[in-house]
C-alpha cells in the first residue's frame, strides 16, 4: 500500500511541479507539443515510463495536445507515486522543446 499525501504534502509537491495543478483526488497538466507525431512519441515514452513504474496516468490525446491526470485510484487519491510520475512526465516533455 501507498499511503495518500497529506494536504500539505501534496501542495510542496505541486510547488515542484509548476506544470501541474490539482484536480479532485487527482494531479493534471496538459502540454501542447510541435506535432501529431510527436505527441505520440511522447506517450510512447511515458506509456514505458508508466510499466516500468506499474503505475499509469489516465491520458487524453488532442491532436497535438496531451492532458496527462495522475492519481492512484486503489488508494482513493494522490500519492507519492503520482508525483514522481508527474515529475518523468515533465522530463518526457521538456525533451519536445
Amino acid at each position: 500500500m501507498t499511503a495518500l499525501l497529506s494536504e500539505q504534502q501534496i501542495s510542496d509537491a505541486l510547488g515542484e511541479l509548476p506544470e501541474w495543478h490539482r484536480e479532485g483526488e487527482a494531479i493534471t497538466r496538459s502540454a501542447k507539443l510541435p506535432s501529431f507525431p510527436e505527441a505520440i512519441t511522447a506517450v510512447d515514452r511515458i506509456a514505458e515510463i508508466a510499466e516500468r513504474a506499474d503505475h499509469h496516468p489516465d491520458i487524453d490525446i488532442r491532436w497535438r495536445t496531451l492532458t496527462f491526470t495522475c492519481a492512484t485510484h486503489s488508494e482513493g487519491g494522490i500519492t507519492e507515486k503520482d508525483t514522481r510520475l508527474a515529475t518523468e512526465i515533465d522530463n518526457v516533455l521538456a525533451s519536445f522543446g
